[in-house]
């Protein structure tokens, strides 16, 4: 099991590198019961949409 430490970092190194298999199972698996966690995630996700759509208008 991972802890929440290893499980923001993992969230992290996700937006530069695909996750592989045993990092995303574990990390689904923690993400199911952690809400902090799971939080962190969308959070990340919105952060990474967010700027994608500033890169569009950066040129």
């Amino acid at each position: 099991m991972l802890t929440c430490r290893q499980a923001t970092q993992l969230l992290s190194e996700k937006q530069d590198r695909q996750l592989v298999l045993k990092e995303q199972s574990s990390l689904q698996l923690h993400i199911l019961i952690c809400r902090p966690c799971r939080r962190f995630g969308q959070q990340m996700k919105t952060l990474s949409q967010l700027s994608k759509g500033f890169r569009k208008y950066d040129n």
